[in-house]
């Protein structure tokens, strides 16, 4: 009871865990949606304010020059801006071109738009610029290549295009880019953490109870070993010959079975410690059915199991490791009797094009769907209610079949429901 209590309790602990997961990463999601919503937001209002300098120059501009034309029209009448880099400015050809571009360098510095600017004096009469320069602005010293663009009206104007605007608005966002970079990279390194917090629990939990399940499987048969050793050690024993065989076959069956796991044990951790090396050679499948079938004898017999064959595979033939499949089919025919009050298994066999299936079928208890996924991972039980130990094992032999499965190219198909039992079909190509 105080086992189950405290597998109880780590599990509440463990799903109040994901939550706690679950919900920080959806904080951080917003967070980030927010950021960058925010950060596009910002970089319109640096657009905006680009746009807004720029016509506070043109307009001052005016005023330096005292162009009647400011006075009797509006302002957007007069000024253009038929792309973000391009501005066109309605304005009377000067008499001194150089001093407008005085000016004009003054009002730039004036309302702090430090970048390069093409500055071209357009003659509608001429049909083409007549002055163009380019204004190198304090912050940006290099020469720009960039020509000035075409801007043909019928009326004189003055064109100033901004080659490096987007890159001159993203440095004005250099405090809200490298504060939002800090934060991703905060909430990546918290995000990983969670993830490693996580992980470090569900691998304390699985070994907790893994240890459980280890100490569960051998205490029993310990036990009995110990008790029939105390009885084969009395003198009188000896005069009740079928006592005597009967606590010897109970020795042996004992030590047999804790073989059996620790050879379980032993081939797992070998090859979770490295990859499978397959030794392939060609096999038939029926052969390795009946040798696995052969193998688990003394537990059909025990458990009065019914089996049936359909050997439907007219080319049982394939290019595989024996010994490994042996494993595969042992493993599936061990867990439905395992996990079946009255055994009653169906193994078929069958051919597609390309490749060669088997399925073991019993009336076992079943696995809901939110379970199919998770027998596949190492050290998985069920469980059924209270019962914490529904059936021997360490949670490891779906895994290892997986394993070998996957290793040989192959596929594992699930098709259970709880209450009508499952059906495990191993596909392997040929």
């Amino acid at each position: 009871m105080q086992g189950i209590s405290f597998m109880a309790s780590f599990s509440i602990r463990s799903s109040t865990i994901r939550l706690g997961i679950f919900i920080s990463t959806l904080i951080i999601a917003l967070i980030l949606v927010f950021q960058l919503i925010w950060l596009k937001r910002v970089y319109h209002f640096e657009q905006k304010q680009f746009d807004y300098n720029v016509i506070k120059v043109i307009r001052s501009l005016y005023e330096d020059i005292d162009a009647n034309a400011y006075y009797s029209s509006h302002l957007n009448e007069l000024v253009e801006n038929p792309e973000p880099h391009l501005y066109i400015a309605n304005l009377p050809l000067q008499s001194n071109n150089d001093s407008l571009v005085d000016y004009l360098l003054d009002e730039l510095e004036n309302f702090n738009v430090f970048t390069n600017c093409h500055v071209g004096i357009y003659s509608a009469k001429e049909e083409k610029y007549i002055y163009s320069t380019l204004l190198e602005s304090a912050g940006k010293k290099e020469i720009s290549n960039i020509t000035l663009p075409a801007t043909r009206r019928s009326f004189d104007h003055l064109t100033l295009y901004f080659p490096n605007r987007q890159q001159y608005i993203l440095a004005q966002m250099n405090f809200w880019i490298i504060s939002s970079a800090v934060l991703l990279v905060v909430l990546l390194l918290f995000s990983g953490s969670l993830y490693y917090f996580y992980k470090q629990k569900f691998l304390n939990e699985t070994q907790k109870d893994f240890i459980h399940n280890f100490t569960h499987e051998f205490k029993t048969p310990v036990s009995v070993i110990s008790l029939a050793a105390d009885v084969l050690k009395n003198p009188a024993i000896v005069d009740k010959p079928e006592k005597l065989a009967t606590y010897a076959g109970i020795v042996e069956y004992q030590s047999g079975y804790l073989q059996h796991q620790i050879e379980k044990l032993l081939k797992f951790a070998n090859a979770e410690a490295s990859h499978l090396h397959l030794s392939k050679e060609k096999v038939n499948i029926h052969a390795l059915i009946e040798e696995a079938v052969a193998n688990l004898t003394p537990l059909i017999n025990q458990s009065n199991t019914q089996l049936t064959f359909e050997f439907n595979a007219k080319d049982p033939f394939l290019i595989a490791d024996k010994d490994y499949l042996v494993i595969v089919i042992t493993n599936l025919i061990d867990n439905a009797i395992k996990y079946s009050r009255s055994p009653k298994i169906l193994i078929h066999t069958g051919n597609t094009a390309n490749s060669l299936f088997f399925s073991i079928k019993d009336n076992g208890i079943g696995i809901e769907s939110k379970n199919i996924n998770k027998i596949f991972k190492k050290f998985f039980r069920f469980h059924k209610g209270d019962e914490t130990y529904p059936a021997k094992g360490f949670g490891i032999g779906l895994s290892f079949v997986k394993k070998i499965v996957d290793a040989h190219g192959g596929k594992i198909k699930v098709d259970s429901s709880p209450g009508t039992g499952s059906e495990f079909t191993i596909e392997l190509p040929t």
